[in-house]
Protein backbone atom coordinates (compact mmCIF):
# COMPACT_ATOMS: atom_id res chain seq x y z
CA UNK A 1 0.00 0.00 0.00
CA UNK A 2 1.13 3.56 -0.73
CA UNK A 3 2.07 6.10 1.85
CA UNK A 4 -0.76 8.41 2.19
CA UNK A 5 -1.61 11.64 0.89
CA UNK A 6 -2.03 14.41 3.89
CA UNK A 7 -5.27 16.04 3.77
CA UNK A 8 -5.20 19.23 1.04
CA UNK A 9 -6.97 22.08 1.94
CA UNK A 10 -8.29 22.75 -2.21
CA UNK A 11 -8.90 20.11 -4.37
CA UNK A 12 -7.13 20.37 -8.14
CA UNK A 13 -8.93 20.55 -11.05
CA UNK A 14 -7.36 17.28 -12.16
CA UNK A 15 -8.65 15.64 -8.70
CA UNK A 16 -12.17 17.23 -9.38
CA UNK A 17 -12.20 15.82 -12.78
CA UNK A 18 -11.04 12.33 -11.50
CA UNK A 19 -13.65 12.41 -9.17
CA UNK A 20 -16.61 13.13 -11.41
CA UNK A 21 -15.77 10.93 -13.43
CA UNK A 22 -15.19 7.86 -10.72
CA UNK A 23 -19.02 8.84 -10.00
CA UNK A 24 -20.32 8.75 -13.32
CA UNK A 25 -19.74 5.31 -13.66
CA UNK A 26 -23.69 4.34 -12.64
CA UNK A 27 -25.03 7.35 -14.44
CA UNK A 28 -23.11 6.99 -17.62
CA UNK A 29 -24.15 3.15 -18.03
CA UNK A 30 -27.92 3.69 -17.40
CA UNK A 31 -28.64 6.76 -19.09
CA UNK A 32 -26.09 6.05 -22.28
CA UNK A 33 -27.93 2.59 -22.53
CA UNK A 34 -31.56 3.88 -22.67
CA UNK A 35 -32.70 4.43 -26.03
CA UNK A 36 -31.12 0.96 -26.79
CA UNK A 37 -33.84 -0.88 -25.13
CA UNK A 38 -35.99 -1.59 -27.83
CA UNK A 39 -33.94 -2.23 -30.43
CA UNK A 40 -31.98 -5.24 -27.47
CA UNK A 41 -35.25 -6.18 -27.01
CA UNK A 42 -35.99 -6.70 -30.87
CA UNK A 43 -32.63 -8.19 -32.36
CA UNK A 44 -33.16 -10.82 -29.40
CA UNK A 45 -36.79 -11.35 -29.93
CA UNK A 46 -37.18 -10.49 -26.58
CA UNK A 47 -39.78 -8.82 -24.44
CA UNK A 48 -39.77 -5.06 -23.37
CA UNK A 49 -39.86 -6.25 -19.70
CA UNK A 50 -36.92 -8.60 -20.08
CA UNK A 51 -35.06 -5.68 -22.06
CA UNK A 52 -36.08 -3.12 -18.97
CA UNK A 53 -34.61 -5.98 -16.60
CA UNK A 54 -31.01 -5.61 -18.21
CA UNK A 55 -31.83 -2.44 -16.11
CA UNK A 56 -32.87 -3.47 -13.03
CA UNK A 57 -29.57 -6.03 -13.18
CA UNK A 58 -27.37 -3.47 -13.52
CA UNK A 59 -29.08 -1.47 -10.61
CA UNK A 60 -28.69 -4.47 -8.68
CA UNK A 61 -25.41 -5.05 -9.09
CA UNK A 62 -24.49 -1.85 -8.09
CA UNK A 63 -26.27 -1.69 -4.93
CA UNK A 64 -25.07 -5.35 -3.71
CA UNK A 65 -21.57 -4.68 -5.11
CA UNK A 66 -20.85 -1.55 -2.82
CA UNK A 67 -21.35 -3.17 0.53
CA UNK A 68 -18.44 -5.38 -0.17
CA UNK A 69 -16.43 -3.00 -1.55
CA UNK A 70 -16.82 -0.14 1.15
CA UNK A 71 -15.35 -1.96 4.06
CA UNK A 72 -12.84 -3.46 1.81
CA UNK A 73 -11.22 -0.25 0.84
CA UNK A 74 -11.09 0.61 4.54
CA UNK A 75 -8.76 -2.76 5.06
CA UNK A 76 -6.98 -3.41 2.28
CA UNK A 77 -6.55 0.35 0.79
CA UNK A 78 -8.46 2.73 -1.57
CA UNK A 79 -6.40 1.69 -4.91
CA UNK A 80 -6.66 -1.96 -4.95
CA UNK A 81 -10.71 -2.71 -4.87
CA UNK A 82 -10.75 0.76 -7.40
CA UNK A 83 -8.67 -0.46 -9.84
CA UNK A 84 -10.31 -4.10 -9.09
CA UNK A 85 -13.48 -2.34 -9.60
CA UNK A 86 -12.94 -0.51 -12.91
CA UNK A 87 -11.10 -3.73 -14.03
CA UNK A 88 -14.06 -5.71 -13.26
CA UNK A 89 -16.41 -3.09 -14.83
CA UNK A 90 -14.13 -2.81 -18.39
CA UNK A 91 -14.64 -6.53 -18.97
CA UNK A 92 -17.96 -6.62 -18.69
CA UNK A 93 -18.64 -4.11 -20.38
CA UNK A 94 -16.58 -5.84 -23.51
CA UNK A 95 -18.10 -9.08 -22.87
CA UNK A 96 -21.74 -7.25 -23.63
CA UNK A 97 -20.58 -6.33 -27.15
CA UNK A 98 -20.53 -9.95 -27.84
CA UNK A 99 -23.92 -11.00 -25.47
CA UNK A 100 -25.38 -13.75 -27.52
CA UNK A 101 -28.74 -13.76 -25.52
CA UNK A 102 -30.61 -10.91 -23.76
CA UNK A 103 -30.12 -13.54 -20.18
CA UNK A 104 -26.80 -13.23 -21.33
CA UNK A 105 -26.98 -9.89 -21.46
CA UNK A 106 -28.89 -9.37 -18.19
CA UNK A 107 -25.90 -11.63 -16.13
CA UNK A 108 -23.38 -9.33 -17.93
CA UNK A 109 -24.81 -5.99 -16.86
CA UNK A 110 -25.17 -7.30 -13.23
CA UNK A 111 -21.52 -7.78 -13.28
CA UNK A 112 -21.04 -4.94 -14.53
CA UNK A 113 -23.30 -3.02 -11.72
CA UNK A 114 -20.78 -4.75 -9.13
CA UNK A 115 -17.41 -3.32 -10.92
CA UNK A 116 -19.10 0.39 -11.54
CA UNK A 117 -19.99 0.48 -7.57
CA UNK A 118 -16.50 0.58 -6.82
CA UNK A 119 -15.92 4.21 -8.75
CA UNK A 120 -18.98 5.70 -6.71
CA UNK A 121 -18.86 4.11 -3.62
CA UNK A 122 -14.63 4.12 -2.91
CA UNK A 123 -15.06 7.75 -4.59
CA UNK A 124 -17.06 9.45 -1.47
CA UNK A 125 -14.34 7.50 0.96
CA UNK A 126 -11.48 8.65 -0.89
CA UNK A 127 -12.65 12.77 -0.70
CA UNK A 128 -13.06 12.31 3.22
CA UNK A 129 -9.56 11.15 3.23
CA UNK A 130 -8.22 14.09 1.65
CA UNK A 131 -10.71 16.64 3.12
CA UNK A 132 -12.17 17.82 5.62
CA UNK A 133 -16.11 18.03 6.12
CA UNK A 134 -17.08 21.60 4.38
CA UNK A 135 -14.89 20.67 1.61
CA UNK A 136 -15.79 17.18 1.34
CA UNK A 137 -19.56 18.54 0.89
CA UNK A 138 -18.20 21.21 -1.78
CA UNK A 139 -16.92 18.99 -3.55
CA UNK A 140 -19.55 16.27 -3.48
CA UNK A 141 -21.86 19.52 -4.91
CA UNK A 142 -19.26 19.46 -7.78
CA UNK A 143 -19.67 15.70 -8.58
CA UNK A 144 -22.90 15.96 -8.48
CA UNK A 145 -23.22 17.77 -11.90
CA UNK A 146 -22.69 14.80 -13.35
CA UNK A 147 -25.49 12.94 -12.14
CA UNK A 148 -27.48 16.17 -12.79
CA UNK A 149 -25.98 16.39 -16.23
CA UNK A 150 -26.03 12.74 -17.62
CA UNK A 151 -29.64 12.70 -18.26
CA UNK A 152 -29.96 15.61 -20.21
CA UNK A 153 -27.06 14.58 -22.70
CA UNK A 154 -26.28 10.64 -21.99
CA UNK A 155 -29.50 9.67 -23.85
CA UNK A 156 -29.07 11.47 -27.01
CA UNK A 157 -25.39 10.43 -27.43
CA UNK A 158 -26.56 6.57 -27.12
CA UNK A 159 -29.58 7.73 -29.69
CA UNK A 160 -26.99 8.81 -31.94
CA UNK A 161 -24.46 5.72 -31.59
CA UNK A 162 -26.76 3.73 -31.86
CA UNK A 163 -28.67 5.27 -35.10
CA UNK A 164 -24.25 5.20 -36.72
CA UNK A 165 -23.44 2.21 -35.18
CA UNK A 166 -25.50 -0.18 -33.65
CA UNK A 167 -26.08 -0.66 -29.84
CA UNK A 168 -23.02 -2.92 -29.55
CA UNK A 169 -20.93 0.77 -29.90
CA UNK A 170 -22.26 1.82 -26.25
CA UNK A 171 -20.67 -0.63 -24.50
CA UNK A 172 -17.12 -0.43 -26.30
CA UNK A 173 -17.79 3.86 -25.22
CA UNK A 174 -18.16 2.49 -21.92
CA UNK A 175 -14.74 0.05 -22.19
CA UNK A 176 -13.11 2.68 -23.62
CA UNK A 177 -14.62 4.85 -20.61
CA UNK A 178 -13.71 2.41 -18.16
CA UNK A 179 -9.62 1.88 -19.75
CA UNK A 180 -9.63 5.48 -19.45
CA UNK A 181 -10.75 6.37 -15.83
CA UNK A 182 -8.88 3.35 -14.99
CA UNK A 183 -5.74 5.09 -16.35
CA UNK A 184 -6.16 7.92 -14.47
CA UNK A 185 -6.62 5.99 -11.22
CA UNK A 186 -3.76 4.13 -11.84
CA UNK A 187 -1.18 7.10 -12.56
CA UNK A 188 -2.73 9.73 -11.30
CA UNK A 189 -4.57 8.59 -7.39
CA UNK A 190 -1.89 7.71 -4.67
CA UNK A 191 -3.45 6.06 -1.77
CA UNK A 192 -5.31 8.25 0.67
CA UNK A 193 -6.23 5.52 3.22
CA UNK A 194 -4.64 6.38 6.29
CA UNK A 195 -2.45 3.30 8.38
CA UNK A 196 -4.45 4.29 11.14
CA UNK A 197 -7.88 3.70 9.43
CA UNK A 198 -6.77 0.61 8.14
CA UNK A 199 -4.92 -0.88 11.63
CA UNK A 200 -8.69 -0.06 12.80
CA UNK A 201 -10.67 -2.02 9.71
CA UNK A 202 -7.71 -5.23 10.60
CA UNK A 203 -9.42 -5.76 13.65
CA UNK A 204 -12.72 -5.97 13.15
CA UNK A 205 -15.26 -8.01 10.57
CA UNK A 206 -17.09 -5.77 7.45
CA UNK A 207 -20.02 -6.76 9.73
CA UNK A 208 -18.68 -5.35 12.80
CA UNK A 209 -17.93 -2.12 10.87
CA UNK A 210 -21.06 -1.86 9.31
CA UNK A 211 -22.59 -2.24 12.92
CA UNK A 212 -20.04 0.30 15.22
CA UNK A 213 -21.34 2.84 12.38
CA UNK A 214 -25.04 2.06 12.47
CA UNK A 215 -24.61 2.61 16.05
CA UNK A 216 -23.45 6.11 16.37
CA UNK A 217 -26.48 8.14 16.12
CA UNK A 218 -24.34 10.98 13.80
CA UNK A 219 -23.56 8.53 11.40
CA UNK A 220 -27.12 7.00 11.49
CA UNK A 221 -29.09 10.33 11.37
CA UNK A 222 -27.01 11.73 8.07
CA UNK A 223 -27.20 8.28 6.83
CA UNK A 224 -30.98 8.03 6.86
CA UNK A 225 -31.68 11.79 6.14
CA UNK A 226 -29.50 11.48 2.98
CA UNK A 227 -31.55 7.96 2.07
CA UNK A 228 -35.00 9.81 2.31
CA UNK A 229 -34.17 12.84 0.84
CA UNK A 230 -32.26 10.56 -1.94
CA UNK A 231 -36.34 8.71 -1.80
CA UNK A 232 -38.31 11.88 -2.92
CA UNK A 233 -35.97 12.25 -6.05
CA UNK A 234 -36.40 8.29 -6.82
CA UNK A 235 -40.40 8.86 -6.37
CA UNK A 236 -40.39 11.61 -8.60
CA UNK A 237 -38.02 9.67 -11.13
CA UNK A 238 -40.69 6.65 -11.21
CA UNK A 239 -43.38 8.52 -11.62
CA UNK A 240 -42.77 11.40 -14.22
CA UNK A 241 -43.13 9.80 -17.11
CA UNK A 242 -46.40 8.36 -15.99
CA UNK A 243 -47.75 12.02 -14.70
CA UNK A 244 -46.46 14.03 -17.23
CA UNK A 245 -47.06 12.29 -21.02
CA UNK A 246 -50.50 10.28 -19.69
CA UNK A 247 -52.09 12.48 -17.33
CA UNK A 248 -51.21 15.80 -18.38
CA UNK A 249 -50.40 14.53 -21.92
CA UNK A 250 -47.94 16.01 -22.70
CA UNK A 251 -45.72 14.51 -25.65
CA UNK A 252 -42.15 12.69 -24.98
CA UNK A 253 -40.50 15.52 -26.17
CA UNK A 254 -41.97 17.89 -24.00
CA UNK A 255 -41.51 15.51 -21.10
CA UNK A 256 -37.80 15.53 -22.50
CA UNK A 257 -37.77 19.36 -21.73
CA UNK A 258 -39.55 19.49 -18.36
CA UNK A 259 -37.23 16.60 -17.05
CA UNK A 260 -34.47 18.53 -18.33
CA UNK A 261 -35.75 21.46 -16.77
CA UNK A 262 -35.97 19.61 -13.26
CA UNK A 263 -32.11 18.68 -13.65
CA UNK A 264 -31.08 21.94 -14.42
CA UNK A 265 -32.87 23.09 -11.75
CA UNK A 266 -30.79 20.14 -9.27
CA UNK A 267 -27.42 21.62 -10.87
CA UNK A 268 -28.05 25.28 -9.94
CA UNK A 269 -29.10 24.18 -6.14
CA UNK A 270 -26.01 21.99 -6.31
CA UNK A 271 -23.73 24.99 -6.71
CA UNK A 272 -25.71 27.48 -4.69
CA UNK A 273 -24.68 24.96 -1.95
CA UNK A 274 -20.85 25.01 -2.53
CA UNK A 275 -21.35 29.20 -2.02
CA UNK A 276 -23.29 28.68 0.90
CA UNK A 277 -20.72 26.52 2.50
CA UNK A 278 -18.10 29.36 2.59
CA UNK A 279 -20.64 30.97 5.06
CA UNK A 280 -22.28 28.59 7.13
CA UNK A 281 -21.77 24.90 8.00
CA UNK A 282 -23.16 22.03 6.22
CA UNK A 283 -25.58 20.87 8.97
CA UNK A 284 -27.47 23.86 8.84
CA UNK A 285 -27.32 24.22 5.03
CA UNK A 286 -28.84 20.68 5.61
CA UNK A 287 -31.36 21.43 7.51
CA UNK A 288 -33.11 24.75 6.18
CA UNK A 289 -32.59 22.92 2.66
CA UNK A 290 -34.79 20.09 4.06
CA UNK A 291 -37.16 22.40 5.89
CA UNK A 292 -38.27 23.99 2.27
CA UNK A 293 -38.50 21.24 0.49
CA UNK A 294 -40.94 19.66 2.92
CA UNK A 295 -42.82 23.17 2.84
CA UNK A 296 -43.41 22.90 -1.18
CA UNK A 297 -44.18 19.07 -1.51
CA UNK A 298 -46.38 19.53 1.33
CA UNK A 299 -48.08 22.22 -0.95
CA UNK A 300 -47.94 20.21 -3.82
CA UNK A 301 -49.72 17.78 -1.50
CA UNK A 302 -52.67 20.04 -0.60
CA UNK A 303 -52.98 21.21 -3.71
CA UNK A 304 -53.12 17.38 -5.14
CA UNK A 305 -55.60 16.72 -2.58
CA UNK A 306 -58.38 19.30 -4.15
CA UNK A 307 -57.78 18.46 -7.56
CA UNK A 308 -56.26 21.76 -7.83
CA UNK A 309 -52.40 20.45 -8.75
CA UNK A 310 -52.34 21.66 -12.80
CA UNK A 311 -49.17 21.17 -14.83
CA UNK A 312 -47.74 24.37 -14.25
CA UNK A 313 -48.22 24.32 -10.04
CA UNK A 314 -47.03 20.54 -10.31
CA UNK A 315 -43.88 21.68 -12.93
CA UNK A 316 -43.05 25.08 -10.34
CA UNK A 317 -43.72 22.80 -6.89
CA UNK A 318 -41.50 19.73 -8.03
CA UNK A 319 -38.50 22.35 -9.64
CA UNK A 320 -38.70 23.96 -5.70
CA UNK A 321 -38.83 20.78 -3.82
CA UNK A 322 -36.19 18.74 -5.87
CA UNK A 323 -33.98 21.15 -5.52
CA UNK A 324 -33.31 20.72 -2.12
CA UNK A 325 -31.40 17.46 -3.19
CA UNK A 326 -28.76 19.78 -3.66
CA UNK A 327 -28.70 20.82 -0.34
CA UNK A 328 -29.15 17.86 1.07
CA UNK A 329 -27.47 15.05 -0.42
CA UNK A 330 -23.94 16.21 -0.50
CA UNK A 331 -24.04 17.80 3.19
CA UNK A 332 -25.43 14.97 4.60
CA UNK A 333 -22.94 12.87 2.56
CA UNK A 334 -20.01 14.76 3.90
CA UNK A 335 -21.11 15.00 7.63
CA UNK A 336 -21.79 10.98 7.56
CA UNK A 337 -18.39 10.70 6.82
CA UNK A 338 -16.96 13.44 9.32
CA UNK A 339 -18.70 11.79 12.13
CA UNK A 340 -16.24 8.43 12.05
CA UNK A 341 -13.70 9.10 8.65
CA UNK A 342 -11.97 5.93 10.41
CA UNK A 343 -14.78 3.64 8.63
CA UNK A 344 -15.21 6.02 5.59
CA UNK A 345 -15.50 3.14 3.31
CA UNK A 346 -18.17 1.05 5.15
CA UNK A 347 -20.30 4.38 5.49
CA UNK A 348 -20.08 5.65 2.16
CA UNK A 349 -21.11 2.32 1.14
CA UNK A 350 -24.25 2.58 3.95
CA UNK A 351 -24.81 6.02 2.44
CA UNK A 352 -25.46 4.06 -1.42
CA UNK A 353 -26.83 1.20 0.09
CA UNK A 354 -29.89 3.52 2.17
CA UNK A 355 -30.04 5.16 -0.99
CA UNK A 356 -30.97 2.40 -3.55
CA UNK A 357 -33.33 0.50 -0.62
CA UNK A 358 -35.60 3.64 0.05
CA UNK A 359 -35.24 4.61 -3.81
CA UNK A 360 -36.79 1.39 -4.65
CA UNK A 361 -39.30 1.06 -2.33
CA UNK A 362 -40.64 4.95 -3.18
CA UNK A 363 -40.53 4.17 -6.90
CA UNK A 364 -42.17 0.97 -6.54
CA UNK A 365 -45.12 2.56 -4.41
CA UNK A 366 -45.50 5.40 -6.76
CA UNK A 367 -45.26 4.61 -10.09
CA UNK A 368 -48.13 2.41 -10.28
CA UNK A 369 -50.53 5.24 -9.32
CA UNK A 370 -49.03 8.24 -11.58
CA UNK A 371 -51.00 8.14 -14.16
CA UNK A 372 -54.32 9.15 -11.79
CA UNK A 373 -52.49 12.47 -11.13
CA UNK A 374 -49.72 14.04 -8.94
CA UNK A 375 -51.16 12.76 -5.54
CA UNK A 376 -49.06 9.68 -5.09
CA UNK A 377 -45.97 11.41 -6.14
CA UNK A 378 -46.26 14.34 -3.97
CA UNK A 379 -47.53 12.04 -1.04
CA UNK A 380 -44.21 10.18 -1.20
CA UNK A 381 -42.29 12.78 -1.85
CA UNK A 382 -43.69 14.54 1.31
CA UNK A 383 -43.44 11.99 3.63
CA UNK A 384 -39.67 11.54 1.98
CA UNK A 385 -38.54 14.99 2.75
CA UNK A 386 -40.27 14.74 6.16
CA UNK A 387 -38.52 12.18 7.36
CA UNK A 388 -35.37 13.80 6.26
CA UNK A 389 -35.81 16.79 7.75
CA UNK A 390 -36.73 15.10 11.16
CA UNK A 391 -33.55 12.91 10.83
CA UNK A 392 -31.34 16.26 10.05
CA UNK A 393 -32.89 17.95 13.15
CA UNK A 394 -32.58 14.98 15.64
CA UNK A 395 -28.89 14.71 15.14
CA UNK A 396 -27.85 18.24 14.62
CA UNK A 397 -29.57 18.49 18.22
CA UNK A 398 -28.04 15.40 19.60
Amino acid sequence: MHAPVPADNRPTTGFILLAGSLTAFGALSIDLYLPALPSIARDFGATAAAAQFTVSAFLAGMAIGQLGFGPLSDRVGRRLPLLAGILLYTLASLALVFAPSIETLSAGRFVQGLGACAGVVISRAVVRDRFDTTESARLFSLTFLVLAVAPMLAPTLGAGLMHLFGWHSIFLVLVAFGLAVGAAVFFGLPESLSPEAAAQAAGESPLGSYWAALKDPHVLGFVGAGALNGASLFAYIAASPALFMEHFHQPPSAFGWIFALNALGLVFTTQINRRLLLRFPPDVVARRGSLAALGFAAILLLLALFGQAGLGVTMALLFLGLGSYGFVSANSSALALGAMPERAGAISALIGAGAFAFGALAGALTAPFAAAGPLAMAAAMAAGFAGSAWALHRVTRA
